[in-house]
This record gives C-alpha cells, structure tokens and sequence, in this order.
C-alpha cells in the first residue's frame, strides 16, 4: 500500500476537551459546523446520510463513543469509502482538534490544497461555536 501526502489540520478551542468531544461528535451538530462536508445531515439506519457540495448522496459512520476523544468517521461515496481520522484532545483548560488530511489517489494538488482549506475552515467554525457557548 502506497503512503499518501498528508496534512495535519488542527485548531485549539478554549472550552473544556470533554465538550468539545460531546459537541463534534454528535451527528445532528455537524449541519453547524462541517458545513465544508456537505448539507441535509439526516439518521440513515446506523449511519447518518448528507449531500455533498456535488449534490451527491454521501453516507457517514462514525467510530462508537468513546472516553479518549476519537472521532473517526467513513465517509462512504460514489467512488469508495474514504477514512477519516480526528481527534479531540485535551489542551489545558482547553481542547486540541485534530483532523488528518490524505491526498488519495486521483486528487490533485489543487484539490487537496481545496479541501485543506474546507476541513481548516470547518474546524474554525467548530472552534467560534464553542467558544460561544
């Protein structure tokens, strides 16, 4: 298996790791803030559907609850299921969100630098949400 590019995309949110995890994790928030992913986030069975900005019908699983902050999620697409690792850490009173961005097969440097943008984007959103609450 081949090793992919990848960027490491983060953002430090001054609001409590625990919150942030509870927040970011939970399918009905991600219409608030990954709007860079797509829009019309609904249930489907045990996964949650949305379309992307394509207007393609994308599916999601997320990885189950859990107590270290992780928060990896398929995304299952027209072409393929693409994996997604992020994670919620602590940072002091704070929390550290981390997303890794792998430029797949097929996605030209334009395109990866797009996307980077996009997931940078939504993980300041996520950021302004929180520090608002």
């Amino acid at each position: 298996m081949p090793i992919f590019r990848s960027r490491t995309l983060s953002v430090t949110i001054a609001h409590p790791w625990t919150e942030v995890y509870a927040y970011a994790s939970d399918p009905r928030n991600m219409h608030h803030w990954a709007a860079g992913l797509g829009q019309d986030f609904a249930p489907d069975g045990d996964a949650w559907a949305f379309h992307d900005p394509g207007g393609h019908r994308i599916r999601l699983t997320f990885t189950p609850p859990n107590i270290y902050g992780v928060l990896d999620h398929d995304v299952f697409t027209p072409t393929g299921v693409v994996h997604s690792t992020m994670r919620v850490m602590p940072n002091g009173e704070g929390a550290e969100v981390t997303f890794l961005l792998l430029q797949l097969p097929g996605m030209t440097d334009t395109e990866f630098t797009r996307d980077a943008a996009t997931v940078q984007k939504d993980l300041e959103t996520l950021k302004g949400i929180l520090e608002t609450r």
